[in-house]
């Protein structure tokens, strides 16, 4: 009995297989054996939910993740914490990847695995602590700083996912995208924790007063706007770079000493655009998110 030939693949399908490896490549460190987090339906989030919608779009979950970072290291806590206690500098794509990795399994994952992971990352955080150069201890354990790094990412996620996704997003998922977020930030010990995008601003208003800028929260922000994502074509590195400094306020980009876009906004955000359609079209996921 002859053997059936194997499966033909054309050159339409042969670019998307790539592009799908390449991207998994990027984000899924092989050297020690990390694959892919399947989505599983005993998850912390129900399927086609917001948060795993949001969190589902490679590009601007990208583009909002430096923008969460540029305005996390404004906070002299969460600053000193990545100088002190990670090679940041050396190998932010690393951290980057760890970031990604946590978002993804806490967001698809099997709830057991979610739950070690969160577990996990608050072990880490029980050992950052120091003090500040005026002699300030700080603490990752820190309630009010983890709620500046939680309100930053999910106001930065959210954002990037309106701007270059899903404008017309209802504000009714919008918010359901803050209450399902915020049990992760409680997991991690977060608080205040926004359950609307109403709370969540008003949050952000609050801690703006933590912030402060310095020699080494612009050196960091130089570092994630020029420094090349890896898995991201040099090419396309600058626009993701420039649509991540145009997300977050004047005042931060002020005291990071970063210049709005200008000009270059707009084609900025019409590369992002479609670099994003284009990794949809290969994992094959829907405009708004989810599978196809």
């Amino acid at each position: 009995m002859a053997r059936p030939d194997p499966p033909q693949f054309g050159p339409i399908e042969f670019a998307r297989q790539k592009l799908v490896q390449g991207v998994r490549a990027a984000f899924n460190d092989t050297a020690k054996g990390e694959t892919p987090v399947p989505p599983s339906d005993e998850a912390l989030f129900a399927k086609d939910t917001p948060i795993r919608m949001v969190h589902a779009d490679v590009v601007s979950m990208m583009v909002g993740g430096m923008a969460a970072l540029l305005l996390q290291m404004l906070h002299p806590h969460a600053l000193r914490g990545v100088l002190d206690f990670s090679n940041f500098r050396a190998d932010m794509h690393g951290r980057l990847r760890r970031t990604a990795r946590f978002i993804a399994v806490t967001t698809y994952g099997h709830r057991d695995d979610a739950e070690a992971a969160i577990a996990r990352v608050n072990t880490i955080h029980s050992k950052v602590q120091g003090t500040l150069p005026d002699g300030t201890p700080y603490s990752a354990t820190n309630p009010r700083t983890l709620a500046w790094v939680h309100v930053t990412e999910s106001l930065m996620f959210l954002e990037a996912w309106l701007t270059h996704v899903r404008p017309n997003m209802p504000m009714a998922e919008q918010d359901e995208y803050f209450r399902q977020f915020a049990v992760i930030a409680r997991g991690l010990g977060a608080d205040p924790v926004p359950e609307t995008k109403a709370e969540a601003m008003a949050i952000f208003r609050e801690l703006r007063g933590d912030l402060r800028s310095s020699p080494e929260a612009r050196e960091v922000a130089d570092l994630i706007v020029n420094k090349r994502i890896e898995g991201a074509s040099g090419a396309v590195q600058p626009f993701l770079a420039n649509a991540a400094v145009d997300l977050i306020p004047p005042f931060a980009r002020t005291m990071l000493a970063l210049e709005r876009p200008g000009w270059q906004a707009t084609p900025s955000k019409l590369v992002t655009n479609a670099m994003g359609r284009t990794l949809r079209w290969a994992f094959r996921q829907k405009p708004g998110g989810g599978s196809a």
